[in-house]
């Protein structure tokens, strides 16, 4: 999902259906080359360009060096039927069969309306046919919500795919869905490991911390073998750019394993995440006491991509998430009511942060 793109002849912004294939395929087969044999795309990835070019890129004997993954687009199924129109069209645009099958994006209400329709049913025909070896399902919502995922399909699911970092060990599935899912027999990947590479800056405050260490790493490395360092964790998936970024990957890959990490080194990580935390401008500590707002408004959320904004420094990938809510739960439409005030163990003046808080977050100019 972040391959390298080619600029727009039109208007020369960098469009993110252009898959820049010469310099992508050069990457994976080096990738390849060099022992990485498990890939992972999705069905809308680059505006729904990138399944093709990969099935294109594994040609010349690549394919059978690997295990291929994609993803069914669960928020898009509005019928029975689309279960096998979406895999249909996966498995042409792939040239053959993925390896490992993976319900996109879980969330509680995409998860109820694809469990209505009867996917566990549905999967367990497929995999009796040869559609695909190993089913599973990504994941972003809250705890409990993984959990009724998980137990709904024990000896179905072979894997779940979860957004772990050093940062998000308590967001959505966290460190408790990761011992959940493995001590039930699921293979654990791991996404977002240097969370949308945020972690693989340096503001000053962390500088220092990765300075100290008797142990040369970049940032994206620590991140990274925290990560490795759980024995829980089957696979990491890291997003990569550039031929650069693949092979620092790859060499950190070599030098990782459960346990990697000494004590000493994991209180450095425990000390950036502390850095990192320092950044924020709202005291919120994501309690919930605020829901439900009576203007339906996602208050905690909100205040975590304010939050984030300021932390790594990153408009524009805030604006982008805040983007993503639903008009009816953004920040405008707060009508100061005062409830969530009432309620907030911080003392948080909320209406006033959700108030600065569209106004950064829902500028004009915002990514869409």
């Amino acid at each position: 999902m972040r391959l390298p793109v080619l600029r727009s002849e039109e208007t020369g912004a960098l469009d993110f259906s252009c898959i820049d294939k010469p310099a992508a395929t050069e990457m994976l087969r080096w990738a390849i080359d060099h022992g990485v044999n498990y890939v992972d795309t999705a069905y809308n990835y680059h505006e729904d360009a990138s399944e093709q070019w990969l099935g294109e890129a594994l040609a010349d004997g690549y394919r059978e060096r690997v295990k291929v993954a994609t993803k069914m687009p669960a928020w898009k199924v509005e019928r029975v039927s689309d279960f096998d129109r979406f895999l249909n069209e996966q498995t042409e645009r792939l040239g053959g069969a993925p390896d490992f099958y993976l319900l996109h994006s879980l969330t509680g209400e995409s998860w109820r309306k694809v469990h209505g329709f009867g996917v566990l049913a549905w999967a367990e025909r497929a995999l009796a046919e040869g559609r695909f070896s190993a089913f599973g399902f990504s994941f972003h919502d809250e705890y409990p919500v993984f959990e009724e995922i998980v137990d709904a399909a024990l000896g179905l699911w072979s894997f779940c795919q979860i957004q772990l970092n050093y940062m998000d060990t308590q967001h959505q599935a966290g460190l408790r869905g990761l011992e959940y899912a493995a001590e039930r027999g699921l293979g654990v990947v791991v996404m977002e490991p240097v969370r949308g590479g945020q972690l693989a800056k340096e503001p000053p405050r962390v500088r220092e911390i990765w300075d100290s260490a008797s142990v040369r790493r970049s940032p994206s490395e620590w991140a990274l073998q925290w990560v490795w360092d759980h024995p829980e964790v089957s696979l990491l998936l890291s997003g990569m750019s550039t031929l650069q970024q693949v092979q620092e990957n790859v060499a950190a890959a070599e030098r990782s394993g459960p346990g990697g990490l000494s004590a000493e080194e994991r209180m450095l990580v425990t000390r950036a995440h502390d850095a990192f935390r320092a950044g924020m401008v709202v005291n919120c500590t994501g309690c919930r006491y605020c829901s439900p707002c009576p203007q339906g408004v996602n208050i905690s959320r909100i205040l975590e991509i304010y939050n984030d904004a300021h932390i790594y420094d990153d408009l524009r990938r805030q604006r982008l998430f805040y983007s993503w809510l639903d008009k009816a739960a953004r920040a405008d439409r707060c009508t100061g009511c005062g409830e969530c005030e009432a309620r907030c163990p911080q003392l948080l003046e909320v209406a006033e942060w959700l108030r600065r808080a569209h106004a950064l977050l829902g500028a004009e100019e915002a990514e869409k």
